[in-house]
């Protein structure tokens, strides 16, 4: 079991005072008064850190009594877990996953690209993420200094408050952050604007954009410094990465390109002591808390068998990558029959790794045997290729704490990734080294035993695009990296199922980003409806 950061504990302490009552509707603005912080709850020293560790754990957990439970009612618990709901939406509308039981709400439409503004899975998303700026929101409120003041707390527990505060910030720009690339917009709001603030007014994705890039340029001097914090606390480099992210897509989000800012950024954590695990597979292991997975996880999403329940990404990962057929949990840390088949892989994506000299790559894990490459029929679990990416297992072999609920906490942010986004930036014209580029692909491809090594004649945005899968599928970034490339819309670039047909068709540009769920636009006149829903 783990111990880090008390999170649950805390959390659950928290938020018997965050919520008077259930958050009762999907429609949760951030000023709902059911989020209402009691003063009273921060009568200790130690109640600050107490309430910085409920905000971070509405990112894992769902409601204060397991993970069946959630604060959000109306859906499934692990329907409204944030990064369960972040990976279905950036990874089950592309070409890397496809869930085979179409039955369970809202995920037909996902595998198929027909969503509407009445999907379950993007309002659960809505809500759960606009509950992550509630809560930043009232815990900054209740940790102004006038506060602090007035309940006597001691100018050195001021400053590491003040750390706190930064940190908070930088969740709530994180939530930001989601809102934008999902769904292109947000109801806006802040500590500053009063608490019921229902209406609250909307921001677009260019507002949005200069609010969180202004909001982490600002604390970055109150955060710490990069792997000095508490593990799964934000330090200086989950700053550095996420204005990596916004400046990679800034072309996308306004229009404008700002690659060179990204390459700067991606030099910061480059160079500010993270380091490869020496094997892939440590990053997705139960143990990945540990070093040397520990050295490469800039910013995760915990999870565990015990502590800190729930239905998320890895859970979600692990279960589901076990076949139908296979029945081969148990080589995986859990359960022999898994989640049965839940989830398989899309022609297109076994092909990158068949053609692409991957191969012999670690990071192949495709498990083909009896099995056809193509997905004819989506009920059909024993079609389609399906993977082994994913432990509930420790590097020495023993499983997880649980056999269903995993230990495997999720990679959100990892030094891999900036490596690749090095090399496109470099490629798009963002500056750096084009030698450095191909060092750090091929540091990539080293670790996994790819038996080849790339050139600078052979560096090429496709390339990175292809590693961008290779490296990093199932983590939750597929989706932002198609539309980023121009393959995710339109026909240029079909797989299967896309568009609701067998072998892909073109979708409409409106698909690049989601519907605000209907019963938010009712909850707030001030927001619209996104153009074609």
């Amino acid at each position: 079991m783990k111990h880090i950061f008390n999170i649950k504990p805390y959390y659950i302490l928290v938020l018997c005072c965050l919520l008077a009552g259930c958050v009762n509707d999907l429609d949760v603005e951030p000023g709902d008064p059911n989020t209402v912080l009691d003063e009273d709850f921060y009568t200790s020293p130690e109640s600050y850190k107490e309430g910085l560790a409920g905000v971070y754990a509405n990112l894992s957990l769902t409601g204060t009594d397991g993970a069946d439970n959630s604060n959000i009612s109306g859906l499934d618990a692990g329907t409204s877990q944030y990064g369960r709901g972040l990976w279905n939406l950036q990874e089950l509308t592309t070409d890397e996953a496809i869930w085979s039981w179409e039955n369970d709400p809202g995920l037909r439409e996902l595998n198929r690209n027909t969503w509407t503004s009445e999907n379950v899975i993007l309002r659960g998303f809505f809500g759960r993420v606009m509950t992550q700026v509630a809560f930043g929101n009232e815990y900054l409120r209740q940790t102004t200094e006038d506060k602090l003041n007035e309940r006597g707390v001691s100018s050195e527990q001021q400053a590491e408050i003040s750390v706190y505060r930064a940190e908070v910030r930088f969740l709530r720009a994180l939530a930001y952050y989601h809102m934008m690339d999902i769904f292109g917009k947000a109801p806006f709001v802040t500590e500053n604007d009063p608490v019921g603030a229902y209406q609250s007014p909307q921001y677009n994705r260019q507002e949005l954009f200069d609010y969180i890039e202004n909001e982490l340029l600002e604390i970055l001097p109150q955060l710490q410094e990069p792997l000095q914090n508490e593990y799964a606390r934000a330090d200086k480099a989950a700053a550095w990465m996420l204005l990596a992210k916004i400046y990679l897509n800034a072309e996308v989000y306004t229009g404008v390109s700002r690659y060179a800012d990204c390459m700067e950024y991606c030099e910061q954590i480059i160079g500010a002591g993270y380091a490869l695990s020496d094997n892939y597979s440590y990053n997705f292991m139960a143990d990945n808390h540990t070093a040397p997975a520990r050295n490469e996880i800039i910013f995760p999403i915990v999870s565990d068998g015990i502590t800190t329940q729930n239905y998320g990404p890895t859970t979600v990962a692990i279960n589901g990558q076990v076949g139908s057929q296979e029945a081969n949990g148990e080589q995986f840390g859990v359960n022999a029959g898994g989640w049965n088949g839940a989830i398989r892989v899309p022609q297109e994506f076994s092909e990158t790794f068949i053609s692409g000299n991957y191969q012999t790559d670690d990071r192949n894990t495709l498990i083909t045997a009896d099995r056809t490459i193509n997905i004819p029929d989506v009920s059909d679990r024993e079609t389609g290729y399906i993977i082994g990416k994913w432990f509930n297992k420790t590097k020495a072999g023993n499983n997880g704490s649980a056999l269903e609920i995993v230990d495997t906490d999720f990679p959100m942010f990892r030094l891999a990734d900036v490596y690749l986004m090095y090399a496109e930036a470099n490629l798009r014209g963002g500056g750096g080294s084009s030698s450095l580029a191909v060092d750090y692909i091929n540091a990539l491809r080293n670790r996994a035993h790819n038996p080849v090594n790339i050139t600078n004649n052979s560096l090429s945005l496709d390339l990175v695009l292809n590693e961008r899968l290779v490296e990093l599928h199932w983590e939750g970034h597929r989706r932002q990296d198609l539309i980023r490339f121009n393959r995710f819309v339109g026909g240029t670039y079909n797989w299967s199922w896309k568009g609701n047909a067998p072998g892909g068709i073109s979708i409409g540009q409106n698909r690049t980003i989601f519907p605000i769920p209907s019963a938010s636009l009712a909850a707030n006149p001030n927001l619209t409806q996104n153009e074609g829903y």
